[in-house]
């Protein structure tokens, strides 16, 4: 047999933009891509694929994504924009004054202070029934055969699982359900090796013959409200009869001609607009990609968005300003006045007028959707119901203990999210979906993925393949090694506290533009598995 590493990948590699007449699918996982078009053959539309593509990403790659966390969509079809808000709510027994009698002084990333109630299952059936030509239980069939007869592991998901007894010791006991499904008596999966998941295909299976109900009403949701019960968790049947997602309107930023869509609070979303905002009163040339001055604007910019978002945005009945204010011409203009060019900065909200995750993108003839679905971080709060497959997320996390802040931990209310889908829109047309997954690398992920096309006129593939930087915190930024070290040491010099990240930090991204001839053209990440199946 060979011998070789098969984590190690030392050489560049160059992908080319794939372009289709009638259809695309692009996924982070061959198999997710493939699920999706096999919904295309069979006459389903960019939905059906979305879903098939989603619910086949669980199967592949639990350590980002699953039934038990969330999802949001934006999607085009026939003539008009939607948004879908499928994230979650904290139960009704959780509080920030119940945290806090347990010692917590902020909110905990694993065990059940991190459980929020699902909204996976009710967002994949909203979609199919609103917009899908075909059935949930069609959508779901190929992630179904998966988990049953098992898929070959990947490297990038084979590095997360090795690191999940370690990762999950600090909830102790509650972590026998997330080693016994993941990994052999603590060892780990290697790539190559076929993982299965009956129970995961026990609750696909539910989901396909009874809807979202029976997960909600019935044996999976039961299953976690028992664990919970036993275990010193919150969930009830209750929180779960209560779920339900909800149809938004999308929020957007005009960008040199171009609008930018995005969906409303709780989603950060806005952080990406409202950099945007600031920077569309700077001019950048073509050629004008990965220079310091170019840099350090999009990381001031970026750090003042985030500045109002880390105070602001929540659940949209608890924030104290509104969108609107928030995205003012006047607002950016007062912004972008703090942006100094020498120098890099601290910055604090500012007070406007009052007024670890998949993404995936699909289109076809009349419709096309950005999707995106999580556990929040890596398998989520690491705690497991085997029988059911289930890794429930930790998207509670999300919230703060702070008393008085617009996030602060409620019964009932959903949290500052992540999770972000993207879509571009120009004179009323849509141009096309595009997602950057990865915590809250994703707004700054989207601003570089659209400045990259927008002011630099890069093609889809080779937006998404520029190096990119993350900012931190504080100071703190991470650049990837395209950058080179010239561009390093000029930012370290106006004061940004430089390192080099590895490609895992900056996010995994698709991207499906329309062009000018009416066929698609599509774009997947080089940093993962990311796959485009096309016709």
């Amino acid at each position: 047999m060979l011998h070789y590493d098969p984590y190690a990948y030392p050489f560049p590699s160059k992908r080319q933009t794939v372009y289709a007449r009638r259809g695309i699918v692009a996924t982070s996982h061959p198999m997710a891509s493939y699920a999706g078009f096999t919904m295309l053959e069979r006459g389903g539309n960019a939905i059906d694929a979305a879903v098939a593509s989603a619910a086949m990403l669980t199967v592949v790659e639990p350590g980002a994504n699953g039934i038990g966390g969330d999802n949001f969509a934006i999607l085009w079809h026939k003539g008009k924009m939607y948004g879908l808000n499928s994230s979650d709510f904290a139960p009704a027994a959780l509080s920030a004054e119940t945290l806090r009698k347990l010692g917590h002084t902020k909110m905990p990333l694993h065990g059940w202070g991190a459980v929020t109630v699902p909204g996976t299952p009710y967002g994949w059936q909203a979609l199919i029934e609103r917009f899908g030509n075909l059935t949930l239980a069609e959508v779901l069939a190929p992630a179904i055969e998966a988990a049953e007869e098992g898929v070959a592991m990947t490297a990038y998901e084979s590095n997360k699982w090795r690191a999940i007894p370690e990762l999950y010791k600090d909830i102790g006991e509650l972590a026998a359900g997330i080693n016994h499904l993941y990994t052999r008596d603590g060892d780990f999966y290697r790539p190559g090796e076929i993982f299965r998941s009956p129970g995961h295909a026990r609750t696909l299976r539910i989901l396909a013959e009874q809807g979202a109900r029976g997960f909600y009403e019935g044996e999976p949701a039961q299953a976690i409200v028992d664990l919970a019960q036993k275990t010193g968790g919150y969930l009830t049947m209750e929180d779960f009869a209560a779920y339900h997602p909800d149809w938004v309107e999308p929020i957007h930023q005009n960008y040199r001609g171009y609008d930018v869509w995005e969906l409303p609070p709780n989603g950060q979303g806005i952080v990406c607009l409202m950099a945007l905002g600031i920077l569309k009163g700077f001019e950048f040339r073509p050629d004008a990609f990965g220079t310091p001055e170019t840099v350090h604007l999009q990381l001031e910019a970026m750090k003042l968005a985030f500045a109002d978002a880390m105070k602001y945005v929540s659940d949209p009945s608890t924030m104290s300003v509104t969108v609107e204010s928030l995205l003012s011409d006047a607002y950016a203009e007062e912004r972008r006045r703090q942006i100094r060019m020498d120098e890099a900065q601290l910055f604090t909200a500012g007070k406007p007028d009052q007024g670890g995750t998949v993404y995936l993108a699909a289109a076809d003839g009349d419709t096309m959707i950005s999707f995106i679905q999580s556990n929040y971080q890596g398998f989520g709060s690491g705690i497991v119901i085997p029988e059911y497959g289930l890794s429930l997320h930790n998207r509670g996390n999300g919230f703060t203990l702070e008393e008085g802040h617009d996030n602060m931990l409620r019964p009932r209310k959903r949290c500052y999210h992540t999770i972000i889908p993207g879509f571009l829109t120009k004179d009323g047309q849509p141009v096309g979906p595009f997602g950057v997954m990865g915590a809250f690398m994703q707004p700054q992920g989207h601003l570089q993925v659209l400045m990259n096309t927008i002011d630099f006129h890069m093609n889809p593939q080779a937006a998404l393949d520029a190096p990119r930087w993350c900012w931190n915190e504080g100071k703190s930024i991470s650049i990837e090694r395209g950058y080179g070290w010239p561009i390093y040491d000029a930012l370290q010099a106006k004061g940004h506290e430089m390192s080099i990240g590895g490609e895992r930090m900056f996010g995994r991204g698709q991207v499906i533009w329309r062009t000018d001839y009416g066929t698609l053209a599509g774009g997947t990440e080089m940093r993962t598995d990311g796959t485009i199946m096309a016709r």
